[in-house]
């Protein structure tokens, strides 16, 4: 994953208590708390993958707002707030802890019974040298330490990565764990909840079997990317992630890393490096002007904006599915 500033701990504690100052001088402190829920579950989602969970799960019993909206980086947020404030008016928050650290602590400080991390919900992994080639985490570790900044590794443990939701297999587990705690927090319509948690299942199996069998057959199996976001992806379909990690998107990539990329490329006879959509391309064309390769689009569904290719999750990862067989060279 790319190098993300982090918020100090005093300067988010200063905003979380502004934010609960906040909620009792004023009503609507934000806009998961605005307007009238009309008797809905309240759910405050912290990013996209989140958001579609709730969304699809809750259906016309919940109304959802995500802390990060269209367009915004979600590491790089910030909660301004009365964003902060708002959190304690939920009546359920579900995020992913490790993948936005102003966001773990603000959920921590809020204290809402009904919180979900989609992190408890699947088994997390640590995706570095052990996953194929991916020797991406070790080059981030390094410039961390350059640059004063944690490095690639995120999650609720040590070294976990967090983008299981590129995953459809472990995304729909975490599905299944989100529907249950919607049961729990409303009963009521716990029997609708259970209907759509197991729709949405079915689908993310039908999108696993399209995967499964989209890159079956490949002439490499190797891709290039600049976000290492694809280390579960990677190993549920027997591929090998290259990361240009501990490299912002923005800047160029080591020398040294660089020509390690292109023996990678020229071994595996990779065809493509890919960038992705919030951030900008032009670590992926200079190394891909310098070895001769093509540029793609591989969206990690942290956000969707107009230049996702595709209106939601299941569109998007089958945009994704194209460009991988496309830059595998699937038969």
């Amino acid at each position: 994953m790319n190098v993300r500033r982090l918020i100090p701990t005093t300067a988010l504690a200063g905003a979380v208590a502004l934010g609960l100052v906040s909620l009792s001088a004023c009503t609507g402190t934000s806009d998961a708390a605005d307007g009238d829920k009309g008797g809905k579950l309240d759910v405050v989602a912290s990013f996209y993958p989140m958001q579609y969970l709730a969304e699809r799960i809750g259906g016309g019993h919940v109304a959802v707002e995500t802390l990060t909206k269209p367009g915004v980086e979600p590491h790089d947020l910030e909660l301004k707030p009365k964003q902060i404030g708002a959190l304690g008016e939920a009546d359920v928050i579900l995020y992913l802890k490790g993948i936005q650290p102003a966001v773990d602590e603000a959920i921590a400080q809020a204290g809402v019974k009904n919180t979900i991390d989609a992190a408890t919900l699947t088994k997390l992994e640590a995706h570095g040298t052990e996953v194929g080639h991916d020797h991406g985490d070790e080059h981030a570790d390094e410039h961390a330490e350059e640059e004063g900044h944690e490095g690639h590794d995120h999650g609720s443990e040590a070294g976990a990565d967090p983008h299981v939701w590129l995953d459809p297999v472990k995304y729909a587990e975490v599905a299944k764990g989100v529907g249950n705690a919607f049961e729990k927090a409303d009963p009521d319509h716990a029997a609708d909840y259970r209907k759509n948690t197991d729709a949405l299942v079915k689908k993310l199996g039908d999108l696993n079997t399209e995967f499964e069998t989209g890159l079956k057959n490949t002439a490499t199996r190797t891709f290039i990317t600049t976000h290492s976001a694809f280390g579960y992806l990677a190993e549920r379909y027997h591929l090998e992630q290259e990361g240009i990690s501990g490299v912002d998107p923005e800047s160029e990539p080591s020398p040294a890393r660089m020509k390690e990329l292109q023996e990678i490329a020229a071994k595996d006879k990779v065809s493509t490096v890919f960038f992705e959509t919030l951030a900008s391309d032009r670590t992926a064309k200079t190394l891909a002007g310098d070895t001769g390769l093509k540029t793609d689009v591989l969206d990690p569904l942290e956000g969707i904006t107009d230049k996702s290719r595709g209106g939601d999750y299941i569109e998007v990862m089958r945009s994704n599915l194209t460009a991988l067989k496309k830059a595998l060279g699937a038969k």
